[in-house]
């Protein structure tokens, strides 16, 4: 079929499936025809309606002073940097982040692409609603600190939020340093697929540039990491960067860009457009039947609404208006609550489904009673609470050894407290790259954890992952004495 024709049914098509079709790509194939003959990649991308645009969340990784916050600006505000740093002044939070330059705490900002691909951000005087009303596709990025002084937060951030991937940022004239090591472990830990964004080459020489991209592709190619490095140098290389990082996970994309001069931005851009969800429907499915569980992450009290809560919907569908309860408190009670309204990316939203990420107003119930790493749940799901728990882990780094009465911080999911080591299974300590089934004691309360959930432990240089494989569940009049009070 001639090109012409081919585009002209496409146009008139989508007018009945309600979608809009880009093309991607076109190559020109042999025929026994005089009539030149091409062959059409295209994106076929759903009109934006009721809020139901497709959501990535992209953890943003990276030593200090690499320039996460900066790139964040340039792609959510439109504008490129001067750089001094004036395209990050508009995520900060605090008065010594700005004063500093240096992100010390969990920050989001948004990225929407309409149904032809087009970027929507900020520019133009946009409001978040209206980026979210024109969007077919949203990409929300988790800010996270690269200091190593706040590697906790970040930590915190990886294990509670439930990023989709993660982008690590690597500055082309420092290379690897820092934290940069750290944060990839963290990813390859926690199992995030990642994908390596080396900035600032406007300040360096090709030769300096092609270096760092080497240094990257030895680190990935390690035993310890097992990826497939794969440079993006052309839209074309983006397409198809986007589409293998999506099937396999083993495939790490590396763009090399600048956010003072633009260079190769773009190419990032039609990455973030192309890629497509990498959740199975299927499970989607799956937990969108089962009873609600939303973790509560973040906590406010926002005038003339009340108390707000911000976390990720784990299980279930969460609808304005649902009586919930919530724990567990210090003495391992839930307390009953009603949903008031639901936010999600910054607009009114009446349903939340499973694997998204919102904020819940809780009118006048009391903020005091509430702490990150609680659980909001169905009251007929009748939650399970613990102090003492089992799991399988591997020693990661330790100094001398492991051994019982060692206090570490406990990460699993959006649980974050000092544990007891109460028991190391078969064994009396434990070294460096060794496993073991230990058994630890919450310090402080009782907390909500589920067979299988990924854990994460460190204390100083310590460092160490696992999963649980057992809780010890205590009912709430229990909680008190168990925990030693």
């Amino acid at each position: 079929m001639p090109l012409g024709s081919c585009r002209l049914k496409m146009e008139t098509s989508n007018i009945k499936v309600g979608a809009d079709i880009t093309v991607l790509r076109e190559r020109e194939v042999d025929y026994d025809s005089d009539t030149p003959r091409k062959i059409t990649e295209v994106l076929v991308r759903k009109v934006p309606d009721n809020q139901q645009f497709l959501d990535l969340r992209v953890a943003v990784l990276g030593n200090v002073d690499s320039g996460k916050s900066t790139l964040l600006g340039v792609l959510t505000q439109g504008e490129l940097d001067n750089g001094r740093g004036r395209a990050r002044l508009n995520l900060f939070r605090h008065l010594h982040e700005i004063q500093s330059g240096r992100t010390s705490s969990i920050s989001f900002e948004i990225l929407g692409f309409n149904s032809k691909g087009e970027v929507v951000n900020y520019s133009d005087s946009r409001t978040a609603e209206e980026i979210c009303e024109s969007s077919s596709k949203m990409i929300t990025f988790i800010d996270l600190a690269g200091h190593h002084k706040y590697l906790h937060t970040t930590i915190f951030g990886l294990t509670s939020y439930c990023p989709d991937c993660a982008l690590l940022l690597v500055s082309a004239n420092t290379g690897i340093a820092g934290t940069t090591r750290e944060h990839l472990g963290l990813a390859l830990a926690l199992k995030v697929p990642f994908f390596i964004v080396v900035s600032k080459v406007d300040l360096c020489a090709k030769t300096t540039v092609e270096r760092t991209v080497r240094q990257l592709e030895r680190v990935l190619k390690q035993p310890g990491c097992h990826k497939v490095p794969m440079l993006v140098t052309s839209e074309d290389d983006a397409v198809t960067a986007a589409q293998q990082f999506a099937q396999s996970p083993n495939v790490t994309p590396i763009f090399t860009l600048s956010s003072v001069s633009g260079e190769s931005l773009d190419l990032l851009k039609v990455f973030l457009n192309i890629l497509p969800p990498l959740t199975n429907s299927k499970e989607q499915e799956e937990l969108m039947q089962q009873l609600t569980e939303f973790q509560v992450d973040e906590i406010y009290t926002v005038p003339e609404v009340g108390t707000v809560v911000g976390g990720t919907l784990s299980s279930g569908i969460c609808r304005e208006g649902d009586q919930l309860v919530v724990g567990p408190t210090d003495d391992g009670c839930f307390l009953e609550l009603r949903v008031c309204s639901i936010q999600r990316n910054r607009s009114a939203c009446r349903v939340l489904r499973a694997g998204q990420a919102a904020t819940l107003a809780l009118g006048d119930f009391d903020r005091a009673l509430l702490r990150k790493g609680m659980v909001m749940v169905s009251p007929e799901m009748n939650p399970t609470i613990c102090s003492v728990f089992e799991a399988e882990i591997v020693l990661l780094f330790h100094a001398t050894t492991f051994r019982r009465g060692f206090q570490v911080t406990v990460h699993v999911g959006n649980v974050r407290q000092t544990a007891v080591v109460e028991k190391i299974h078969a064994k009396d300590k434990l070294r460096t790259g060794e496993k073991a089934v230990v058994r630890f004691r919450f310090l402080k309360h009782p907390e909500y954890l589920k067979v299988g959930a990924k854990l994460l432990f460190r204390e100083g240089v310590t460092k160490g992952i696992g999963h649980v494989t057992d809780v010890q569940a205590i009912a709430a009049g229990e909680a008190q004495a168990n925990m030693g009070f």
